[in-house]
């Protein structure tokens, strides 16, 4: 057994999650990877993968041996790239997930100069509000809003955005505009599944003390943009990222409320298994981001309502 090979198909098949995907990203044929892999276990006198007709998962084992594994291939090619051509250059292909809104307004266009920059790159974005699971899902890095998740995850602070409760002025002119926090209690709110605190608001005073409040409406739902486009047809209040709300506030079609009260911001990471060293792919990437949206696009809805 060729243990190198033997450990680059394991981790092809965690990273891409079948046997078929795995072999054709390595361009052999799938009884070879099987074999290297079932090869790989004997050695080691350990079941690596779990293998159902319907999904493949890590063991226990598997987990802690594909996060070494990982490390070590990742350490190879930095020391091959380095004897090579003596810099760092980053290259292959990083398993990234962002949330949909996110990803789509403001990642996309990051990802698009990114690999300008370094043609070698490529990468494998899989968009979703849920929370992954990093290392069972064979993903390198996750940019994440608010909570980074696991312990066993580090994350990198890359940018800031801040809650705006805003609600159009159809909604108003019918309902009026509430004047603190407590008010909302009277009104229809829009609620976000993927939330941690789901149902309550956070507010503060101006003198800095906790003004949270416990809200109700017509609609709780997974998709930010959904509740959004919800709130401009005078649905419900709302209360987003000003990422996701900002163009509609320019529009005028949302007007921001609650002014005088701040909502803590949230914190923007990329996220990535703990491990001893990063790869330069992670590495270059999480550096490219924290520059690029150290003044964010989005920055300017933030502006505009501190000024308001």
């Amino acid at each position: 057994m060729d243990r190198f090979q033997a450990i680059t198909a394991f981790a092809k098949v965690v990273e891409s999650g079948s046997f078929v995907r795995a072999a054709e990203r390595l361009g052999v044929s799938v009884s070879a990877v099987s074999r290297q892999v079932s090869e790989l276990e004997a050695h080691l006198d350990a079941r690596l993968l779990n293998r159902t007709t319907r999904r493949l998962s890590l063991t226990e084992s598997g987990r802690v041996f594909y996060e070494r594994c990982i490390q070590l291939l990742a350490d190879l090619d930095e020391a091959e790239q380095s004897a090579g051509a003596g810099t760092i250059r980053p290259r292959g292909t990083l398993r990234l997930t962002c949330g949909t809104t996110f990803g789509a307004r403001h990642l996309a266009p990051a990802i698009a100069e990114f690999i300008v920059r370094y043609p070698e790159m490529r990468f494998d974005v899989e968009l979703s509000d849920r929370a992954t699971d990093l290392v069972d899902e064979g993903f390198d890095a996750a940019v994440r809003i608010g909570a980074i998740g696991s312990q066993n995850l580090v994350g990198r602070k890359i940018g800031e955005t801040q809650l705006v409760c805003c609600a159009s002025p159809a909604y108003l002119a019918k309902h009026g505009e509430p004047k603190a926090p407590e008010d909302l209690v009277a009104h229809a709110c829009l609620t976000y599944e993927y939330s941690a605190l789901k149902n309550i608001w956070p507010f503060r005073d101006q003198e800095g003390r906790d003004r949270s409040v416990k809200v109700m409406g017509p609609v709780h739902a997974n998709y930010g943009r959904f509740l959004t486009a919800l709130a401009v047809e005078g649905a419900a209040i709302a209360l987003e990222p000003d990422f996701l709300v900002g163009p509609e506030v320019r529009a005028g079609r949302l007007v921001p409320i609650l002014r005088r009260f701040e909502v803590p911001p949230g914190n923007i990471y990329v996220v990535y298994p703990s491990r001893r060293n990063l790869s330069a792919k992670v590495r270059a990437f999480a550096d490219f981001l924290s520059a690029r949206f150290a003044v964010p696009d989005w920055a300017l809805a933030r502006r505009k309502l501190k000024a308001s």
